[in-house]
C-alpha cells in the first residue's frame, strides 16, 4: 500500500530538485518511459526503474523507500 502524503513521486521529486533536473530529464536520463515516474503517485514502481531513478539521483533505493 502507498502512504499518499508521504509516496515515492513526492521523494523522487524532491531528490530531482535537488539536483536541479526535471522529472522529464529524470526519465530521460534513467532509460524508463516518459510519464512512468509520475505514475508513481497511485502505481508502485518495478525494483529495476526504481533502481535505474536511484542511480541517477545518486541515491539508493532505500532512501526513495525510506
Amino acid at each position: 500500500m502507498i502512504d499518499t502524503e508521504n509516496n515515492i513521486f513526492d521523494k523522487v521529486s524532491k531528490k530531482a530538485v535537488e539536483k536541479g533536473i526535471s522529472i522529464n530529464l529524470l526519465e530521460s536520463r534513467a532509460g524508463v518511459s516518459t510519464g512512468s515516474i509520475y505514475k508513481w503517485n497511485t502505481v508502485s514502481p518495478t525494483v529495476r526503474s526504481l533502481s535505474k531513478v536511484a542511480k541517477v539521483l545518486g541515491c539508493t533505493i532505500d532512501e526513495l523507500l525510506g
